[in-house]
């Protein structure tokens, strides 16, 4: 039986971005690294949605979007690394917390889920709504707050 790679080993695989063709035009399949270097950007006190990455990863490759799916994935991995890094003693890790979807909402994927999240956009003084039904809490006048990548 293989042993299960590290979340490292999954950041750091071996693979070239790739760009194929879809109905609806010329789609990024991006790679781990890329994904991890645009959320280290991420300034203290400044926020990124889900698609500023998406769209940044695919203009940098040519690309008319980028895989929500295998971008999310990757986003995901880096916040375990981020966490494992952390554990380890590391200062400088892979801001991930400062990743969040269009609408402002926190992302209940990464390490720690939302509320790990929130509690660490909150250190950095972003004011963080509470949860409505089942929708995920959210980051108050997120809009003010976004870095251009």
């Amino acid at each position: 039986m293989k042993p299960h790679k590290t979340w490292r080993e999954k950041l750091e695989k071996d693979q070239e971005p790739k760009v194929v063709d879809t109905p609806k035009g010329k789609m990024l399949i991006p790679k781990p690294l890329d994904v991890d270097a645009l959320m280290r950007k991420v300034k203290m006190g400044n926020l990124v949605t889900v698609d500023q990455i998406r769209d940044r990863l695919a203009k940098d490759c040519g690309a008319d979007c980028s895989c929500p799916m295998t971008t999310g994935i990757f986003m995901w991995i880096a916040s375990e690394v981020a966490e494992e890094d952390f554990k380890a003693g590391k200062n400088e890790v892979t801001p991930y917390w400062r990743v969040i979807k269009g609408d402002g909402s926190l992302n209940p994927k990464f390490s720690g889920g939302v509320e790990a999240q929130g509690a660490r956009l909150r250190k950095e003084g972003h004011v963080i709504l509470q949860a409505q039904g089942k929708k995920p809490p959210k980051v108050k006048d997120f809009e003010k707050h976004l870095q251009k990548l």
